[in-house]
């Protein structure tokens, strides 16, 4: 059988100074999944719609901003991530250069900026995978990385990655 994933993007906007990062914490609605996680922007891709253009429309949704650079800093592979057990692919984004104000909230909750640091270290609720990939999206290494995480139960089972 074909692997026939969800595609989606996900993006990181760093602050002018690059010390911190814009996320939402998804406090909007009860029935969100990721209640109560922080999480970088991004969401599926639409048909007929490249990765990059996908990225800028939800930067555009989610914040309110316009993406003037993305560097593509790697893919993952996301097997039975979704809330019945659907596949993801992502392609993640470091978004280093924007313009606009962005948004204080959007219909998934508030939008923050927060400390790069803090992102690192784990200190706030996200999706617990998140560990394993966020290094390298901040990392001073040029090469993307493409990762596998596949999910049972809503847990990642495992991790590899190759650059």
């Amino acid at each position: 059988m074909p692997y026939t994933p969800i595609l989606a993007t996900l993006g990181y906007v760093l602050s002018p100074d690059g010390r911190s990062v814009l996320l939402i914490h998804r406090n909007a609605r009860p029935d969100d999944p990721a209640l109560g996680k922080y999480n970088g922007l991004g969401g599926k891709l639409e048909p007929h719609e490249d990765v990059a253009a996908g990225m800028r429309r939800e930067l555009r949704e989610e914040a309110g901003i316009e993406a003037t650079r993305l560097i593509l800093r790697g893919t993952i592979s996301w097997p039975g991530f979704g809330k019945r057990g659907e596949d993801w692919f992502g392609f993640v984004f470091l978004i280093p250069e924007w313009t606009g104000t962005p948004l204080a909230r959007n219909r998934e909750g508030v939008l923050e900026w927060v400390a790069l640091e803090r992102v690192l270290r784990m200190e706030l609720p996200m999706w617990p995978g998140d560990r394993h990939f966020l290094p390298l999206v901040f990392d001073d290494d040029p090469r993307p990385f493409h990762g596998v995480m596949p999910y049972s139960n809503g847990q990642p089972v495992s991790w590899s990655f190759t650059r």
